[in-house]
């Protein structure tokens, strides 16, 4: 009897368990292309190259939520990149996420690696979705900004009267001077269609001076029309290294038709300079899955050799090839699960 009167309690209890139970959602994309490129360096001739994530990066990750109760959750995400075309994965392999914290009434506390208070800026104000040949990925790609902080602790708030502030602490792990730590905050902005943002960082990268990294930008959405831009700059220590990125995009949707525009521009204070122009169509087959086409030229000045970066691949001349102007042109599809 004794037996039975247990077997029924925890058959009552069961429910209460299941619903402490992690929610593990398995996620990801995957993004092919095929293309002609051409680096514009002289002696050099276009090729025909098979490329991975040139919408987005293709991707797998694993993310879940415990309800921790009154209103508190424990949450985590971890998010591996993966090349389709050769089928590596990054040499870190959870390189693109991986994060473990809380979120409450107070906001959200993540620590691990992840995502810096400029990125998100950027990532929302980029006509591209920072995919794409020509995406302001270039800032983050040659290093002047910081993109992911590993190492780090971040809280973002929740949202109030359509304000967002983001603020992030990345341990440089050095045991001597400089410390290699970077302090960062952002402020956003939505209401409807409108999005203001804001960020700024300071990295301790060497012994005399601290590198400086900020980035504003602005996004607005009517309808089937979409209008966004923003302006990125990493200042490191020393003379003539500051690094300018402006984009400028447009964006229609007509049924499953969606047509991209985008103009950038980069600039270091050495005088280089290149001019970049996406033009860029993706058609969705369905909720999750579309082809798309590409065509991007950047034009670099004669002290320029800046590069076209898409979500997955960089396109850029040789370092000694001043001058030279690459462009590519490719389709691809992309599935999302």
């Amino acid at each position: 009897m004794k037996f039975k009167y247990l077997a029924a309690a925890l058959l009552s209890s069961l429910p209460l368990f299941a619903h402490a139970q992690t929610n593990v959602t398995i996620y990801g994309v995957m993004d092919a292309s095929i293309g002609v490129e051409d680096t514009g360096a002289p002696g050099e001739d276009s090729r025909t190259v098979i490329n991975s994530g040139n919408q987005s990066s293709s991707r797998i990750g694993f993310r879940g939520t415990e309800d921790l109760g009154n209103g508190l959750k424990a949450l985590f995400n971890v998010e591996a990149g993966v090349a389709l075309d050769t089928g590596a994965a990054d040499s870190n392999l959870f390189n693109r996420r991986a994060v473990v914290g809380l979120q409450g009434s107070f906001g959200t506390l993540t620590v691990g690696r992840e995502y810096s208070p400029i990125a998100a800026v950027a990532a929302a104000t980029d006509i591209l979705g920072q995919g794409f040949y020509g995406s302001n990925l270039s800032a983050f790609a040659t290093n002047r900004l910081t993109r992911r902080l590993a190492n780090s602790v971040n809280y973002k708030s929740d949202s109030l009267s359509g304000f967002t502030v983001n603020a992030a602490y990345s341990a440089g792990e050095r045991a001597t001077e400089p410390s290699g730590d970077l302090m960062g905050v952002s402020l956003e902005y939505k209401n409807g269609g409108l999005y203001l943002g804001g960020g700024y960082h300071v990295l301790e990268r060497l012994a005399t001076g601290d590198d400086k990294e900020w980035g504003v930008g602005a996004g607005f959405t009517m309808g089937a029309f979409e209008i966004k831009g923003n302006y990125l700059v990493g200042d490191q220590t020393g003379a003539n290294n500051e690094y300018k990125n402006a984009n400028i995009g447009a964006a229609f949707t007509t049924g499953s038709n969606k047509f991209f525009l985008n103009f950038q521009q980069q600039k270091i204070e050495t005088g280089a300079k290149g001019n970049a122009v996406t033009l860029a169509y993706t058609y969705a087959l369905s909720k999750r899955t579309n082809i798309y086409s590409t065509y991007a030229q950047l034009r670099n000045n004669a002290r320029g050799v800046f590069n076209l970066q898409s979500a997955g691949t960089s396109l850029a001349p040789p370092a000694t090839a001043l001058g030279a102007d690459p462009r590519v042109f490719n389709v691809g599809v992309r599935h999302t699960f």
